[in-house]
């Protein structure tokens, strides 16, 4: 295959300065691919570190962002024959250095040297160049076949459903028979929902304050929503629960009042799963919790192959990620489609960008 030199690539030039430029295609090399991305949907934290500088970020005009992305593979490097030429692949962001003790035991999103490239770590839109371009390199080890039954845009989503993978595993795994109250109908909210319901969940009740949102849950499996403008949501989860709340709670919103929330809707000795990425300090009656015998997990990425799970899940049609992608732009709109993501606006949901589009799809 005959590529070419030069790629269209949306360049972090300084703080909210995002200019869609050309440069250089990137060339894999050992135990890498070149991917031609076909769809790159955009995340909260993409909105994040364009606004502000993350650790790890590299240097203003050198920086490409995007991680939840998915393509074509059009170049091998040298020793890969796990895949081939053609072969369509999702992505996951965290790539670890393999000699730290945490990427050792399997926990490779809190690589210990996390932003060292020297030593092998990547995260591709976050510490290495991503997927607002129209080729990126990535290590075989991120990266997985798509089944044909998965469109590319919907498979630009496995970070969204990985992520919640990863901390349903972290927070014990079996939720077959319990009550799990998600608290935020964004898209982490909306996969958890599905998730939860694919893992047996006996009860799954969504909490927020955008209807249209609710209600969407709801069509993808949440037994009870509950709108938190109109309702009390600790008097409404004990009423579904009786008086001892949810076995399980999962944050998924980042508000400031999300933890202190959950502390209230979890029963004693129950769980809580921080999702939600809160910017800013947060805080929460600890001592109501300690009395309560409360478990907090977090999760950071979508670890431990989680995505290969999502994957899974996709393809027996138990997760559904095409009703959260609510709008696509070609690459050289990314400021728009930017825009629409942050302001939500026509109810934007998932804003995914097509690289390879020249002008605006609907």
């Amino acid at each position: 295959m005959i590529l070419p030199q030069k790629m269209k690539a949306a360049v972090l030039y300084g703080p909210s300065d995002l200019k869609v430029t050309e440069v250089d295609v990137p060339a894999p090399g050992w135990a890498e691919v070149l991917v031609r991305v076909e769809a790159c949907a955009i995340c909260g934290s993409d909105v994040s570190l364009i606004d502000q500088a993350w650790p790890g970020q590299p240097p203003y005009g050198q920086f490409i962002p995007g991680h939840e992305y998915s393509g074509t593979i059009v170049a091998l490097g040298d020793s890969v024959d796990e895949f081939s030429m053609g072969e369509r692949v999702a992505v996951e962001v965290h790539k670890g250095c393999n000699r730290c003790i945490n990427c050792k035991t399997g926990n490779y999103t809190s690589c210990l040297n996390y932003g060292n490239t020297a030593k092998g770590h990547r995260a591709n839109g976050f510490t290495t160049n991503g997927g607002y371009s129209q080729y990126v390199v990535n290590h075989i080890n991120t990266i997985y076949k798509i089944p044909d039954t998965i469109s590319f845009e919907e498979a630009s989503l496995i970070t969204t459903a990985g992520c919640p993978m990863y901390g349903f595993e972290a927070a014990g795994g079996f939720i077959a028979g319990d009550t799990v109250v998600i608290i935020g109908p964004g898209p982490m909210g909306l996969m958890s929902v599905q998730i939860a319901k694919a893992l047996c969940a006996a009860k799954v009740v969504l909490t927020g304050t955008r209807q249209s949102r609710l209600q969407l849950g709801k069509q993808l499996g949440a037994d009870h929503i509950i709108d938190i403008k109109k309702q009390d949501p600790v008097a409404a989860v004990k009423k579904l629960t009786g008086p001892y709340g949810a076995d399980l709670v999962v944050e998924c919103s980042g508000s400031d009042v999300g933890l202190q929330t959950a502390v209230e809707l979890v029963k004693k000795a129950g769980r809580i799963l921080l999702i939600g990425f809160s910017h800013g300090m947060t805080s929460a009656d600890f001592g109501s919790a300690t009395k309560k015998n409360i478990t907090i997990f977090t999760v950071r990425g979508e670890g431990r192959s989680n995505c290969a799970r999502a994957l899974s899940l996709m393809e027996q049609k138990k997760i559904n990620a095409g009703p959260l992608i609510t709008h696509t732009f070609p690459l050289a709109k990314v400021r728009e489609a930017l825009d629409t993501y942050t302001r939500r606006i026509d109810n934007a949901i998932k804003v995914v960008l097509k690289t390879q589009l020249q002008e605006k799809s609907s």
